[in-house]
């Protein structure tokens, strides 16, 4: 069991390193400033707010923050933690998937930005991922974490919305309202929500199989012991008397 722990510790350890590095550069790359695509640089503030308005930074964060407390307790639990952590897993899984099929081909960051790109996209979600199957701890997931969980993807969508309105910006092509409208801008985020409901699920079965439990374990009730023949004490008293049971 030390063992484990000793292996689980190094895992979330060089992924906290990895994404922690990943955020590191693209703070720095945010601080110096770039034109944006209409070649203009925008204030500082508006770059920050619009990197955090990123919903791969967003799961990044997250999923630093759930490294960084596993590589100092492997058995974290908790209600609330229970949920962080399985936003943290849905959040860089749904990143790797959205940006392996839709847009890597639309990106080419080159010097730092690839290094940054690297770690949050390629690095961190299956490096999460396949820690979180060797590692677990399990049983730590039901109906309600599920649900829970799927609130984050569905408030960063009503923020994405809100924020383009206001400034006409948004983080992703399949987003863009300006550009494709809102019935496929919404198509597109709903499916973002679905995929998320479906690998959770998918986890949640995980879980239950990899642990060989049907359910998160409740402590069962304590018995009191049943007294046999043996447990009767049969020295005779002093009177001579029938032992007392």
């Amino acid at each position: 069991m030390n063992g484990s722990r000793v292996y689980a510790r190094l895992w979330h350890g060089f992924l906290a390193v990895v994404v922690l590095g990943s955020l590191m550069t693209q703070l720095v790359l945010t601080t110096q400033g770039a034109p944006d695509a209409d070649g203009l640089v925008q204030p500082a503030v508006t770059r920050f707010i619009r990197l955090l308005s990123y919903f791969t930074i967003q799961s990044n964060i997250l999923l630093l923050i759930v490294a960084t407390t596993l590589t100092l307790n492997p058995d974290r639990d908790g209600r609330l933690w229970r949920v962080i952590r399985l936003n943290a897993i849905l959040g860089i899984i749904i990143t790797g998937l959205v940006y392996a099929t839709v847009l890597a081909g639309t990106a080419h960051p080159t010097g730092a930005g690839w290094w940054s790109n690297l770690g949050f996209h390629y690095i961190a979600p299956w490096w999460a991922l396949l820690g979180w199957l060797l590692f677990g701890p399990r049983s730590r997931l039901d109906t309600r974490t599920l649900f829970l969980a799927a609130a984050w993807p569905v408030l960063w969508i009503g923020y994405t919305f809100a924020h383009g309105a206001a400034t006409d910006w948004y983080p992703y092509p399949f987003a863009d309202v300006t550009e494709i409208g809102y019935g496929a801008a919404a198509r597109n985020m709903t499916f973002v929500v679905m995929i998320a409901l479906l690998f959770g699920a998918l986890l949640w079965g995980l879980d239950r199989r990899l642990s060989g439990r049907r359910a998160v374990p409740s402590a069962p009730a304590p018995r009191s012991p049943e007294r046999t023949s043996q447990d009767v004490d049969v020295a005779p008293s002093r009177s001579g008397a029938e032992p007392q049971q």
